[in-house]
């Protein structure tokens, strides 16, 4: 997982602060855990400040200290901890991508599931196609000579955005259409990243012709596909499995881990079987939040609320807290070597500095047009089949998705790691003026970028034209269980629109009719039909929980037929 550093090491004993090999590991990660709280204190005293925010702060940090133990080792290392890819794809990411589609509102995220995937997947193809190609046709200019496949590897490692630093600033309830595009188009522009990847890897290193092209957009199509539904099979299996068993007769810990285990066994399946960890992880995260997790409180805040409705509460929202505790922990992680690796000087004495530089250049620029290329011309798209005007996306919006996506983050670092070196080190001088390259593009598209976005923001989006959103969706999954229904049996929204219909003698449109007209809600409406008549009676879910025997609501049962 992680290893002490020699120079380090050396200084440790020297000092007398490491007399072994695992008391010097204790020692570093002792730093390393420092160093995340210090983030922590400084992203909160920084909160007000235009400019700030977590990951610059985790960078800046990275970066001091990397400069600091680069000269307690004499020049030699800049490392607290020898980090490689394997630790960022098994260890760091499953909690953030898992929290993501956990904590994720999902009737904004499917109602705009449609332009969610023409930024998130078609967009990637397209960034993807313009990154690679002008890799190609530049790079030789510029003295780098690579491998074809190569030049696919960069076009994915540069296709990869990362929206932290825009989602800190945006509010769910005041621009609900933006942040969802925002949110959900980071996520699966992330999936999709690293799933053309793995396809990429799979490539010899023979030309690339146009059957080779096909066999690779088929081999995407099945790992996407594969991918997503072993994450929905594991949500729908968790689900079933604690709805059966009754965990909360005896211990709501045991709920919590069973629900966590198998979270992550499922993005462990997917790696096994040379899937994408990171679509199933996040469809499971979707399920979960969907059946499971009502499941598992419905039970505990019934068993409590009639002794004391605080415990209730700590029960409904503690769980949620610690899974979006541990993404920000990996997170933090992640940008604190990111700053310290930008020292390295191992990768710096190998690399051409002035090629670095320049690569660096032509990545930011191609970046910037492939981002154009697809934004703008896909956000019309979207418009065009949306009928609705609040749901279109204006022109100002169009801006900050833009901008959203010009981050480059860890995702990016990985996958360079992953392609051009072996456990972190390289001996090829070309491999090395890569990583060095990228290393130079997520600094400076995460500080320079990340410091304009909320200047920016503010001046496309002022307060008053912000509007909070008027939506009946729970902004966590459990706010699903307060005052959304009418003596648990079906939501008041719709049953005041099916009565005043009742009244007024408005009779049911035909499915057809319907579809075509509104395709998107008459998705969402047959879906929920066929939810609360099949899925939700056999996997739980919000207002199909099971009543524990014995409880005081053991004598009627919950449901929530007809809800929409």
């Amino acid at each position: 997982m992680a290893d002490y550093v020699g120079p380090l090491h050396s200084w440790l004993i020297k000092n007398g602060l490491g007399e072994s090999v695992n008391h010097t590991l204790v020692v570093s990660i002792s730093l390393f855990v420092t160093l995340i709280c210090a983030c922590i204190v400084l992203g909160h005293l920084l909160e007000e400040v235009k400019w700030a925010s977590e990951s610059i702060v985790s960078l800046i940090l990275g970066v001091g200290t990397g400069f600091i133990v680069l000269i307690i080792s004499g020049g030699k290392n800049s490392h607290i901890l020898q980090f490689n890819e394997e630790l960022f794809f098994i260890y760091l990411l499953p909690p953030i991508i898992f929290n993501a589609g956990f904590q994720v509102k999902k009737k904004h995220f499917f109602r705009n599931f449609a332009s969610i995937m023409l930024y998130g997947a078609a967009g990637v193809f397209i960034s993807f196609v313009i990154i690679s190609f002008g890799c190609r046709y530049i790079f030789p200019h510029l003295g780098l000579n690579l491998a074809p496949r190569s030049y696919l590897a960069l076009g994915t490692i540069f296709s990869a955005t990362d929206t932290v630093c825009t989602l800190q600033v945006l509010s769910q309830d005041e621009t609900p259409l933006l942040y969802s595009l925002v949110f959900g188009e980071g996520v699966v522009n992330d999936a999709t990243s690293v799933v053309l990847f793995r396809t990429i890897q799979k490539l010899g290193t023979a030309s690339i012709n146009g059957l080779t092209a096909l066999g690779m957009f088929a081999d995407f199509i099945y790992l996407f596909l594969s991918s997503t539904v072993l994450g929905v099979a594991a949500g729908l299996l968790s689900a079933y499995i604690i709805k059966t068993l009754y965990f909360g007769r005896h211990s709501t810990d045991r709920e919590i881990a069973i629900m966590t285990l198998m979270a992550y066994l499922s993005y462990m399946i997917a790696e096994l079987f040379y899937l994408s960890g990171i679509l199933t992880v996040f469809f499971c995260g979707i399920v979960m939040s969907h059946y499971t997790w009502h499941n598992v409180t419905e039970s505990s805040r019934i068993t409590t609320k009639y002794s004391d409705k605080s415990v209730s509460y700590v029960l409904t929202y503690s769980c949620r807290h610690t899974f979006a505790t541990m993404s920000f922990i990996a997170e933090t992680f992640i940008f604190l070597y990111v700053g310290m690796d930008a020292l390295d000087l191992e990768k710096w004495r190998l690399a051409d500095k002035r090629q670095s530089f320049s690569i660096f250049g032509v990545v930011i620029a191609l970046v910037l047009v492939s981002r154009a290329a697809f934004v703008f011309p896909l956000s019309a798209v979207a418009n065009f089949f949306t009928r609705s005007e609040a749901g279109k996306i204006t022109i100002r919006q169009q801006v900050i998705i833009w901008w959203a996506g010009l981050i480059r983050g860890a995702v990016s670092i990985a996958l360079a790691f992953n392609e051009f070196t072996r456990s972190g080190s390289t001996i090829f001088p070309d491999n090395a003026t890569l990583i060095t390259s990228t290393i130079i593009a997520v600094l400076f598209s995460t500080v320079v970028f990340g410091m304009i976005t909320k200047p920016l923001i503010g001046w496309l989006l002022p307060p008053h034209m912000r509007r909070p959103a008027v939506d009946s969706e729970p902004s966590s999954p459990k706010e699903a269980n307060i005052d959304h229904t009418v003596d648990g049996n079906l939501e008041l929204p719709l049953l005041t629109e099916r009565l005043q219909n009742l009244r007024n003698g408005v009779a049911r449109r035909s499915s057809l009719r319907m579809l075509l007209e509104a395709p998107t809600s008459t998705i969402h409406r047959m879906w929920r039909s066929f939810d609360d008549a099949y899925m939700r009676p056999m996997f739980g879910g919000r207002g199909f929980v099971p009543i524990l025997p014995g409880s005081p609501g053991s004598s009627k049962t919950l449901t929530l037929a007809g809800s929409s």
